[in-house]
């Protein structure tokens, strides 16, 4: 009765989880005048024409671009910025340095509208206005505490003896982190890498506020964009829903490609 019950509340879990982006997905393929047909049809007859009308109705070669642009830099730099400060957080603690950390976390509270004005002038001043560089230098920024204050648990796991070691043949601090510490942080890495170029990918107000041109729009900036548009059914919907299937996979392939390391990387220290 208890592994019914546990079926059950996971087929209801699954369900409720899996049937909005079945909607979405099946909008995406629906030709706009099936799409608020009544009875409303769960399977239509799939048709790659809203596709093709997101294609040839927006830069959508620039808007891809640009997203790769920002949410890879703005992971890459994050992690490795991240990576050198949690090792300086936990193999060289100096007086203040709990201080530093614990305003480094609570700078994650901040709402990202409150920093928009500064931030906007800063790039102002750097003339990195409208331009995806700027973008990837703001994201980064925010990624980074959260980046450093998980990579510092995992630093700390990593035997001392091994670098102990590799000081005694004579390797340097920059040897050590390459050499010894990043192949055994190779998972939390990975998982690092994964979940920043995620939130980047799915960042909007960033974008939205530093760029006015398809010169460092992204794709979250396109939703917005396409969904003023008007049509005599109304909003677009079917476009709208062929933009987000197209978001969405980018993030699907992460996940499943780097599924093992991500695993490995949360559980890592979890036993010994």
């Amino acid at each position: 009765m208890k592994r019914c019950f546990l079926y059950c509340c996971v087929f209801l879990f699954v369900f409720v989880s899996l049937v909005p982006f079945y909607w979405i997905l099946a909008s995406s393929f629906t030709h706009p005048t099936e799409l608020f047909s009544i009875p409303p049809k769960y399977f239509p007859k799939p048709t790659v024409e809203n596709f093709r009308n997101l294609i040839t109705q927006l830069p959508f070669a620039a808007y891809v671009r640009n997203s790769l642009l920002f949410a890879g830099g703005s992971a890459v730099l994050s992690v490795l910025l991240g990576f050198m400060a949690a090792y300086g957080f936990a193999r060289y603690p100096v007086p203040g340095s709990g201080i530093l950390l614990l305003g480094l976390v609570l700078s994650m509270a901040l709402p990202e509208i409150v920093t928009v004005v500064p931030l906007f002038r800063i790039l102002r001043n750097l003339r990195l206005i409208n331009t995806v560089q700027g973008l990837v230098l703001v994201m980064s920024s925010v990624l980074v505490p959260f980046t450093v204050w998980t990579l510092i648990a995992f630093v700390q796991r990593v035997p001392r003896e091994m670098e102990e070691a590799a000081i005694m043949d004579g390797a340097n601090v920059v040897q050590r982190l390459w050499h010894v510490v990043l192949p055994v942080m190779k998972p939390s890495i990975a998982t690092m890498l994964a979940i920043n170029f995620i939130n980047a990918w799915n960042n909007l107000i960033y974008p939205l506020v530093f760029s006015s041109t398809e010169k460092a729009k992204t794709l979250s900036v396109a939703a917005t964009e396409v969904f003023q548009a008007r049509t005599p059914y109304g909003r677009p919907w079917e476009l709208i829903s062929a933009l987000g299937v197209t978001m969405v996979i980018p993030a699907v392939l992460i996940v499943l490609v780097s599924q093992r390391a991500i695993v490995s990387g949360l559980t890592r220290g979890a036993i010994k």
